[in-house]
């Protein structure tokens, strides 16, 4: 595994990365929720946290990382996270990290890896590969339709002067 991040690992780091592994152990132990765990940070404070919660929540979205990022985006009411550091237990899948990214946050530590997540049952190398694709060669169909309307919505937001940017 390769470390991308030019800084050393600090003992805040290794400190906020034990708590997303208690979340996931603690969580998990009755079985109800999956074995994941994350935690959100900013200037040394927690401001998130969240574990997986997809099976007894009935979400697919409910993964540990998207629940740490609503609920550091609910405790300072907004959607930009930039500053922020989110330490997960396991690699973040596709989805998660698409919201970490559409969440402006800068940093992301974890402990298992994607091969890891996949020896536990946890795959996501289709969605990698899906990902990949284009749509006529995905497994879920998919098909473009409406694009007129669809545009004129998209032009009037962005000549709208009292849009609030993403």
């Amino acid at each position: 595994m390769q470390n991308h991040d030019r800084a050393p690992a600090s003992s805040s780091d290794r400190r906020f990365l034990l708590r997303a592994i208690a979340l996931a152990a603690r969580h998990s132990r009755d079985g109800r929720h999956g074995p994941f765990g994350a935690v959100v940070v900013r200037g040394g404070t927690v401001i998130g946290e969240g574990w997986n919660r997809v099976v007894a929540g009935r979400d697919p979205t409910a993964h540990a990382e998207v629940t740490a990022l609503r609920a550091a985006c609910r405790r300072l009411r907004t959607h930009v996270l930039s500053g922020c550091t989110i330490y997960c237990s396991c690699e973040p899948c596709p989805m998660c990290l698409a919201a970490i990214y559409w969440a402006r946050i800068g940093r992301v530590v974890f402990a298992c890896g994607r091969a890891d997540a996949a020896r536990a049952g946890f795959d996501d190398a289709l969605l990698y590969r899906e990902i990949r694709r284009p749509w006529s060669g995905r497994s879920v169909a998919g098909r473009q339709l409406g694009r007129a309307g669809g545009l004129r919505v998209l032009e009037r937001w962005r000549r709208n002067s009292r849009r609030r940017g993403y």
